[in-house]
């Protein structure tokens, strides 16, 4: 029998349980391939970034050069630290009290901001990799059950009658697995790729700090 002849052969509720484990492991893949192209943009982005803010251009231009709306999320980082710089300065030309802290809160709120992009989705991977095998095996119990009760009533325990009712509730708890070991292993990859370009975030926050130290300290 083929895969398509066990779906067709099961209960109502096996075949709406395999449809939903289907359903989520498309919804896995999705957000997988999404997250896979917005990281990749991302350190490229962040790449791009960093060339810039080193090569010695003065900070002014690079932020008049980014404008109002930066579409990296390097260049937002920078951006929110930079403006609440600007606005720290008074008529006189002198610096309001607090401007370090207040450019590292604002730098601070742009990375929250980033890391709520970054790590969006990435809960659907780890439900569907805790919860995807339970279903599956909830649509093996019910097929398991339903094979019996079929056994019973044909009072026939050969292998022929008994083999196919058993291959399509098996074949629940397999889409189950198809569906969570890749969303487990993308969830865990996924993850500490968010992890390591917000830590690109929070270390190029504090080199800009320190930078702008020194100018509040002369």
């Amino acid at each position: 029998m083929s895969l398509w002849e066990l779906f067709a052969e099961s209960s109502i509720t096996v075949k709406l349980v395999m449809v939903l484990l289907v359903l989520a492991s498309f919804w896995a893949w999705s957000i997988i391939v999404q997250k896979l192209m917005l990281f990749r943009a991302a350190r490229s982005e962040a790449a791009r970034f960093d060339r810039m803010f080193w090569s010695g251009d003065p900070l002014d231009d690079l932020f008049d050069q980014i404008g109002a709306q930066p579409r990296g999320r390097s260049e937002r980082v920078f951006a929110a630290g930079m403006a609440e710089w600007r606005r720290s300065h008074a008529t006189d030309g002198g610096l309001i009290a607090g401007v370090q802290s207040r450019v590292d809160r604002s730098m601070n709120v742009a990375i929250a901001k980033e890391a709520d992009a970054l790590q969006s989705g990435l809960q659907v991977l780890a439900t569907v990799g805790s919860v995807a095998p339970f279903v599956g095996l909830f649509g093996t119990v019910w097929g398991i059950m339903d094979a019996f009760i079929q056994i019973a009533q044909a009072q026939n325990t050969s292998l022929a009658v008994v083999a196919p009712g058993i291959a399509e509730a098996l074949l629940a708890t397999g889409l189950g697995l198809l569906a969570a070991i890749p969303a487990v292993i993308f969830y865990n990859k996924l993850s500490a790729d968010a992890d390591q370009i917000l830590g690109g975030y929070e270390a190029f926050a504090d080199e800009f700090s320190t930078i702008l130290s020194r100018q509040v300290g002369g």
